[in-house]
């Protein structure tokens, strides 16, 4: 636990048009189980939770939601989240997997030297980072 007297994270949430879609992304890209697709029709709301069952990640639904224009300024980020592997290889590999997954990629740096970077958006467009640092 936290140190007493002061807030801990919970989880982040991702705002989504699509909750199931924006669920089995994150959930096939993180190896996270999901209940999307209990629910009858579009889900409200959808956590997403590791072997444990602590909730490692949360989707919920909005009406719309005007996508990122990353990296102009017109409509920044606000948020994303930043996911870390151990090599090269498993950086390249975890690419492919979330191109084939829908995201699309924004910015390849993993030819810098001691941070290899690339910024993906998912099927809803909320950006984010595959990095590893080697």
């Amino acid at each position: 636990m936290g140190k007493s007297g002061f807030p801990r994270l919970l989880h982040p949430t991702v705002d989504a048009v699509n909750v199931r879609d924006v669920a089995v992304f994150y959930g096939e890209l993180l190896g996270l189980n999901h209940d999307a697709d209990v629910a009858d029709g579009e889900p409200q709301w959808v956590e997403l939770v590791d072997s444990t069952g602590a909730v490692r990640l949360a989707v919920q639904r909005v009406d719309s939601l005007t996508q990122t224009t990353w990296p102009s300024p017109d409509v920044p980020m606000q948020l994303h989240l930043e996911f870390i592997v151990d090599s090269r290889d498993e950086l390249s590999r975890h690419v492919e997997r979330a191109c084939a997954l829908g995201a699309i990629v924004l910015m390849d740096r993993s030819d810098e030297r001691d941070e290899q970077v690339f910024v993906l958006a998912d099927p809803a467009g909320h950006p984010f980072c595959l990095l590893s640092r080697v």
